[in-house]
């Protein structure tokens, strides 16, 4: 059976993650095939198990989206009360059945939110024993929005606010007493006042030039990284990590960019100066844009496209970086030259790079409704993409650590290189 999984940031109001709502189809039509729903509901969770909520969550709190039948028949037992919280959709049929199993949930130490809700009759018999309630900034009116938060943030509910799309809406809804924000407003630009990119982040744009010329010259790469001291350590820290199995400690920036080659030099010098961008943003942040572009990696030779795998991994990286940067992507774009079938992805123009980034996105977001059609004009099979997303997550988790990742395969391929050269000044 086809199984989909996908997780999306639950914030604090410092923008530090709380947790994840974990969102699970069993295939990309459905969530349960409502004909078996007893069977549809087992198979979710055993997934959930096979998959690994410490493996997606990172140890934090995992948002599990339940039917009914998942409720009543007490699957969420199987997962520990410190590491969920339930979540009740709002197409749950609230009767007596699904009250006692909540009631028994509570009693156990779980914690249990009310998804998608709206002041309504069918929500009175869980209130009393709802921990979070999560409210759709698309579908509630504003008024209702601002009432909710007079009726609850001085209560011991806390509200989450869900499909946050702009910084504005965060610093609305924080304004108001919402706890926690779920959305996408941390990978868009949160202030498009800057013009000009900041001087020493400059520096890193043009690293990220210089690594992606057609014919890399690995000198001019090198001193470009050795007249930025943040970068310089990062990198080495990044070569000496068990990760890379070196003989030999990395002891300069030469040494290291001979050892890694032309192809993991152009991957390892973008993705260590984007972090570096990043230095001041929340975590979730860095780690979106080193998911996505591990992940547009790994399905580049399921499309067809092994030969543009790095390619994907740069496009991955840099489509955070007018949230990194605080700038519209048109700007950044000016101050950095690419090639243009990757900046024309960046804009969103569709050629073959972003037809693999839509599918990406897609996944990210859950979005089974459009992601079915999308794959098989790729020629990417469905079964494929839970493992391939798992892996991204444990590789961008890794880099983050500066952790061995414990893998069976390098950290990237390295066959097919050019011999690196470097000028006698070297």
């Amino acid at each position: 059976m086809e199984r989909f999984l996908a997780r999306q940031p639950i914030f604090n109001h410092q923008r530090i993650v709380y947790g994840y709502e974990v969102l699970f189809r069993s295939g990309p039509e459905n969530y349960f095939d409502h004909s078996h729903p007893d069977a549809a509901a087992a198979s979710a969770a055993d997934s959930l198990l096979l998959f690994g909520l410490e493996r997606l969550t990172g140890g934090r709190r995992a948002f599990l989206n339940c039917t009914r039948e998942f409720l009543v028949h007490d699957f969420p037992f199987v997962f520990p009360k410190d590491r969920v919280v339930i979540e009740i959709l709002e197409s749950v049929h609230v009767d007596a059945e699904t009250v006692e199993a909540c009631a028994r949930l509570k009693k156990a130490g779980y914690l249990l939110a009310l998804d998608d809700f709206r002041t309504s009759p069918a929500w009175e018999p869980l209130l009393s024993m709802a921990d979070f309630i999560k409210v759709d900034l698309l579908l509630t009116p504003f008024d209702e929005q601002m009432q909710l938060a007079r009726v609850f943030s001085a209560s011991k509910v806390s509200l989450v606010a869900e499909k946050v799309e702009t910084y504005d809406e965060f610093q609305r809804t924080l304004a108001w007493g919402y706890t926690y924000f779920q959305g996408y407003f941390f990978s868009r630009p949160e202030m498009l006042r800057h013009h000009d990119v900041p001087a020493y982040k400059l520096n890193y744009l043009r690293i990220l030039q210089a690594v992606n010329q057609p014919q890399i010259d690995l000198h001019a790469v090198s001193e470009r990284i050795k007249e930025e001291a943040s970068l310089s350590y990062r990198l080495l820290r990044y070569l000496n990590s068990p990760a890379f199995p070196f003989v030999a400690n990395v002891s300069s920036i030469p040494h290291g960019l001979s050892l890694l080659g032309e192809r993991g030099t152009r991957k390892w010098v973008s993705l260590v100066a984007v972090a570096c961008m990043g230095d001041e943003k929340p975590t979730e942040l860095l780690m979106l844009p080193l998911v996505r572009a591990r992940f547009c990696e790994l399905l580049a030779p399921h499309a067809g496209l092994v030969k543009a795998a790095n390619d994907l991994f740069l496009l991955g990286l840099l489509s955070a970086m007018d949230a990194i940067l605080d700038m519209k992507m048109t700007d950044i774009l000016k101050e950095i030259a690419l090639r243009e079938d990757i900046r024309q992805a960046l804009l969103g123009e569709k050629n073959r790079l972003r037809a693999v980034f839509d599918v990406a996105l897609q996944y990210e977001k859950g979005a089974w409704d459009t992601i079915s059609e999308d794959l098989a004009r790729l020629g990417i099979p469905d079964t494929l993409f839970p493992e391939l997303f798992l892996k991204a997550v444990d590789w961008a988790s890794g880099i983050l650590k500066g952790a061995d990742m414990n893998q069976s395969e390098p950290p990237f391929p390295v066959e097919g290189d050019r011999p690196p050269t470097f000028s006698p000044k070297t």
